[in-house]
């Protein structure tokens, strides 16, 4: 009797899954894209253990504009140290984030951050952790790409990944026909009137890594546009780093509210 009811269970298993929606030729197509794109996207991921240089930064929110000099200082996975200076000369702010910990100060104000990520979500406008920060800064989707979770379209600008279903956060990636790295990303709350859309104009050799030599960072809110760009001058890998940080005694502290 168990093998009869064993043998039942298994026939109507069987015509649920084949009474099922199939999918075209066209789909299987789509889906084989799909998984290929995501793999060579992942595999462009830069490989180094550490990595050192110079970028120049400009931030304009329509009210304000500045331009900086900075030193950036990567230990793969476990610490992002920036140094920026006015001119090349002032110093005028650090910051050190870890996987469980973002600190920061500026010396114009005298003020200080030693906090989570919130900080840095709020400027944002979309949450971040440590890995979503590193994978901005070195050209990777900074949202993990699995394929159930994006439709695929072809382009002339690239491959688009999509996410399929309406969430709080719609997603979007813009990867290369030919070199598969990411050449936009962008970041929708709908319901929360805030974006966040990130692109990459171009990408260095292998000699680094493929690092991306320009970012571009516009962030979206209710209250106004925040422009943010990030220009790679000079990078060096794979050498000892260390990374200063201490807060000045007397600054005051940044609080999230």
């Amino acid at each position: 009797m168990q093998h009869i009811h064993k043998l039942t269970f298994l026939l109507i298993s069987l015509l649920i899954i084949s009474c099922g929606p199939k999918k075209t030729a066209a789909e299987k197509k789509a889906d084989e894209t799909k998984v290929n794109v995501i793999k060579q996207n992942l595999a462009t991921t830069p490989s180094f253990k550490t990595l050192q240089g110079r970028l120049k930064g400009s931030y304009d929110d329509g009210d304000d504009s500045q331009s900086i000099s900075v030193s950036i200082r990567i230990e793969k996975d476990k610490s992002i140290w920036l140094s920026a200076k006015l001119a090349g000369i002032i110093s005028l702010a650090k910051v050190l984030v870890t996987p469980n910990r973002v600190q920061f100060y500026e010396k114009i104000n005298g003020s200080y951050f030693d906090g989570d990520f919130s900080l840095l979500s709020k400027w944002l406008g979309t949450d971040l952790d440590f890995n979503k920060v590193q994978n901005l800064l070195i050209g990777q989707p900074i949202y993990e790409l699995k394929a159930k979770d994006y439709e695929i379209s072809s382009t002339q600008r690239g491959y688009q990944l999509s996410s399929i279903e309406k969430a709080t956060i719609a997603k979007s990636f813009l990867i290369d026909l030919l070199s598969f790295k990411t050449k936009a990303q962008q970041l929708n709350r709908p319901e929360e009137n805030q974006g966040v859309t990130i692109t990459y104009d171009d990408y260095f050799g292998e000699e680094s890594y493929g690092m991306p030599k320009n970012i571009t960072i516009i962030a979206n809110q209710a209250s106004g546009t925040t422009k943010i760009n990030i220009d790679y001058r000079s990078l060096e890998f794979n050498e000892p780093v260390t990374f200063p940080f201490e807060i000045p005694s007397g600054y005051e502290e940044i609080v999230i509210e």
